[in-house]
């Protein structure tokens, strides 16, 4: 007979061990039955709505998994994505290794669960076209990725090599790869002629 937990198992096979309250109500197992497993441990919860089977092997990106169910859990925004150095490693380019994990969400997003100490809010207003999926999950696309990366860190050697390595693996055409690294050298001599105004206006 097929149990409560196999049902919770069906869907956290999908999410690298994870389930949201939100999925567990669709397939019918009510709230006061998360809780009953959770006392047994049974289930772990992780965040408010977002719970995981503990002795479901994770992989590499689990973490990453988890804070987008922590966002969208109890009708939080769909339209969000992993960001900034963070999908630099899903997409496995560059040499960046964030400690922390940067999600993009809309500009008027309602995030009424705390919000996990690793993981880092950008809010921005993300058009479907600079979104796309990366093993299962919502990623800014690489021209995106690294136009956040320089306007908003200023880490212009990070962002080019990014580019280059996105070239490489052939995420990104020729041509689009020219005009980023265009924009790059734009950004890099205006951020030079603000530091060398700013050292005058000292002087």
């Amino acid at each position: 007979m097929r149990t409560r937990m196999d049902e919770l198992l069906a869907i956290a096979e999908n999410n690298d061990g994870f389930v949201t309250a939100t999925q567990a109500r669709a397939a019918g197992i009510k709230d006061s039955v998360l809780a009953r497993l959770t006392q047994r441990g049974r289930l772990q919860r992780v965040a408010r709505g977002v719970y995981r089977i503990p002795y479901f092997p994770s992989d590499r990106l689990a973490q990453y998994r988890e804070a987008v169910l922590w966002a969208r859990a109890d009708g939080g925004p769909k339209k969000i994505a992993l960001s900034h150095e963070t999908a630099l490693v899903v997409y496995h380019i560059s040499d960046a290794n964030p400690s922390r994990v940067h999600l993009t969400v809309p500009k008027t997003a309602r995030l009424r669960r705390r919000r996990p100490k690793w993981v880092e809010i950008h809010r921005v207003d993300l058009r479907s076209s600079d979104i796309e999926t990366r093993e299962g999950l919502p990623v800014t696309t690489i021209e995106k990725t690294i136009l956040q990366i320089v306007e908003e860190t200023g880490r212009v050697g990070l962002a080019r090599g990014a580019l280059r390595d996105a070239r490489k693996e052939g995420y990104i055409t020729s041509e689009r790869a020219r005009a980023l690294s265009l924009l790059l050298k734009r950004y890099e001599h205006a951020s030079t002629a603000r530091r060398a105004n700013a050292v005058t206006d000292k002087a």
